[in-house]
């Protein structure tokens, strides 16, 4: 299965097994939950989605590769007790808790999450005094003489044995104990997940005209070429930097993230390219709505793969501003609903000054953001969001304190019109990307009418996650022209369903000011 669907089982899973009855016993006893192993290619996401499920369940994880264990870290190191067996003293051997079952208690005490995931990677790589631990580790949720929290959930990743000389197989009693999910590369299952991670528009671009250079291993006389999710992803980030600092990466760079001579030689070519045409097509004075009729005649005759590129080039731009908006909105969420709060202890008069009150809950926010921090269960927009509001809350105390205020309905009205300045921005924002959109209609247009290339424009805005939201929220009449003309039947059904959102914010907000 790809790697959306295993996420989605494993999240299930995880629900199952973490189900209580009304005794507050777990439904399925710990000995009867069996451990997930994943085993797909290296490099497909194996471990990504397992911060994500633990991130989304709001649960721990703690994660090993086994591989860079020792038999005494694994098991912990054997020492002799005195035990009275019938009456007569025996020497037995015990052994100290293991690393692992220790950096379980050690993430409880530090998060305060009782129930997680304890992630082994690499399992079926363990050197050979590791392997009958492993089994018993499988079998009985235990390391040496100590067993896993009840609460954690035992999962593991592997790798197929033609992509790594080191595997061992697992015997029949092993894989009788075990959920095993198989996992392969899916570019179109990755392709929803890179847009969601803001991974580069070149990569995209490039991957979706040529998605069989995706992910390839290969053996050749000179040993293992690859090109793999994971290095796509990493190249990206790179690729971020080298832009913003002003470098230029070329093949040699590219070699060391797609290590397949072949596709990294050809998808430099194609960065190379992809610059050109940003600059030849005047894409940022196309969204200004600046437009040459020269160049739209020279848009219309390229190749296809010039057009895809030119394509995803103003959706880039666009999914900036689309991003920028929602990043706005999130912050907006968040801001209102601790403003809401603040209210509230205001109305229930229980004697503090209210500037305290809202030192207080500035304290709880920065508290409640640590701890999630740590945890491990915020994202990193999550993370800027916290920030923001906490920034927002020293800005919105500070311009109390400047104006003397000391009243609670006058602060609170301070805060309420501060809100509302930034609610103005936001929205200032929701109209400059639409303007943007209008612009990059025109072009589209101008250039192609209602061609393959206006099905592709449309198509890639409906299933974008920062697109799609954003216009489900704000009408453009020209995409739901030709959404309607281009998208039909059951697959326009389950386009448009993506634009579905809560309207809590929009029916909440400013009401309650």
């Amino acid at each position: 299965m790809n790697i959306k669907r295993a996420k989605d089982e494993i999240k299930n899973t995880i629900k199952a097994y973490l189900t209580k009855d009304s005794h507050g016993e777990y439904e399925i006893p710990s000995m009867r939950q069996r451990p997930v192993l994943l085993m797909g290619p290296p490099g497909i996401g194996k471990t990504q989605i397992m911060e994500q499920v633990a991130r989304e369940c709001q649960i721990g994880l703690v994660s090993y590769t086994i591989t860079h264990h020792t038999r005494q870290s694994a098991i912990g190191l054997p020492f002799i007790s005195q035990k009275n067996y019938g009456g007569e003293e025996k020497h037995v051997t015990e052994y100290t808790m293991s690393e692992i079952v220790a950096a379980i208690y050690d993430k409880m005490e530090a998060t305060g999450l009782k129930e997680g995931i304890l992630f082994i990677d690499e399992i079926n790589c363990v050197s050979e005094t590791l392997a009958p631990a492993m089994l018993q580790f499988l079998q009985y949720k235990t390391f040496g003489n100590h067993k896993i929290p009840d609460g954690w959930i035992i999962a593991a990743a592997g790798n197929p044995p033609e992509y790594n000389k080191s595997v061992r197989d697992f015997d029949i009693a092993t894989l009788d104990r075990v959920k095993k999910i198989d996992v392969e590369a899916d570019f179109g299952i990755w392709k929803e997940y890179a847009k969601l991670a803001e991974i580069h528009p070149a990569i995209i671009s490039y991957l979706t005209a040529k998605p069989h250079y995706f992910y390839q291993v290969e053996t050749t006389v000179d040993g293992k070429i690859f090109a793999t999710p994971r290095g796509w992803e990493d190249l990206s980030r790179f690729l971020e930097v080298y832009e913003r600092i002003g470098l230029t990466c070329d093949r040699d760079v590219v070699k060391q993230y797609i290590q397949h001579a072949k596709i990294a030689k050809d998808f430099a070519n194609y960065l190379e390219l992809y610059y050109k045409y940003q600059s030849q097509y005047q894409i940022d004075e196309v969204l200004k709505g600046n437009r040459d009729e020269e160049l739209m005649i020279q848009a219309a005759r390229a190749p296809f793969d010039e057009k895809l590129s030119v394509i995803g080039l103003l959706l880039a731009k666009l999914n900036v501003e689309f991003a920028k908006a929602g990043k706005m909105e999130n912050y907006l969420e968040l801001l209102f609903a601790k403003l809401k709060e603040f209210k509230t202890r205001l109305a229930e008069e229980n004697g503090q000054e209210p500037l305290d009150l809202f030192a207080v809950l500035s304290d709880e926010i920065q508290s409640e953001y640590e701890s999630k921090k740590k945890a491990g269960l915020l994202t990193r927009d999550d993370q800027y969001r916290y920030r923001d509001v906490l920034d927002s809350f020293n800005r919105y105390a500070l311009a109390a304190k400047g104006e003397g205020l000391t009243d609670g309905e006058e602060i609170f009205g301070t805060f309420a019109g501060m809100f509302g300045e930034e609610r103005a921005k936001f929205e200032a924002q929701c109209d400059h990307a639409l303007q943007m959109l209008e612009y990059a209609f025109d072009f589209m247009e101008a250039a192609f009418g209602n061609g393959q290339e206006m099905v592709i424009f449309v198509t890639e805005l409906t299933i974008n996650s920062e697109s799609s939201v954003y216009l489900s929220e704000n009408k453009c009449d020209r995409y739901m022209k030709y959404n309607e003309q281009l998208l039909i039947g059951t697959r326009k059904a389950q386009l448009l369903s993506m634009l579905e959102k809560d309207e809590i914010y929009e029916t909440e907000h400013m009401r309650d000011f």
